[in-house]
């Protein structure tokens, strides 16, 4: 398993962004100022020398977009992971790479959902705790409904966690 910081042609990886977040024009807002990291696992039948660096879309496991909100916080913009690769610690994994990157720059890391029985109780088992509620904001900046798990979502759930290292706070 490894993760690949990607830079350039982001949008490559518009199919998997857009399990996390299916408005475009919302990815848009913040894929470009965001920084993107991909998760790769190869299978066993492909190898370094067969993979071709250019198409490297093949093997990608999970994507994640975080961005720097100012004040000690990163944020989570999207963490999207493979429907076939859901439930294997994809997720998990990108998290923790994320904590270890960015634990001595940022002190919070923060995420903001839909109030989802599939997302929410991910972050609480990876240590997120609610921090605060943005109100309709699914109603107000997605044109069209959207629905995880057979719920519309309406409000943003936002968590948080710290992540400073403990060397760095003293």
């Amino acid at each position: 398993m490894k993760i690949y910081l990607i830079e350039e042609d982001k949008r490559k990886y518009l199919p998997l962004l857009l399990l996390a977040d299916e408005q475009e024009s919302m990815i848009d807002r913040y894929l470009d100022r965001g920084t993107l990291y991909v998760l790769e696992d190869e299978d066993e039948k492909t190898s370094d020398a067969a993979r071709d660096e250019e198409d490297r879309t093949g093997n990608v496991k999970a994507v994640c977009v975080v961005t720097d909100e100012g004040e000690g916080v990163l944020e989570i913009k999207n963490l999207a992971v493979e429907p076939k690769s859901q439930r294997k610690g994809y997720g998990r994994a990108m998290l923790h790479f994320i904590k270890e990157m960015y634990r001595d720059s940022f002190s919070i890391l923060q995420v903001g959902t839909g109030d989802s029985p599939l997302t929410i109780p991910f972050y609480e088992k990876c240590g997120f705790h609610r921090f605060h509620v943005i109100k309709n904001f699914f109603i107000d900046n997605y044109d069209h409904p959207i629905y995880e798990d057979g719920k519309q979502l309406v409000d943003m759930i936002v968590l948080r966690q710290k992540i400073q290292s403990y060397d760095t706070v003293h």
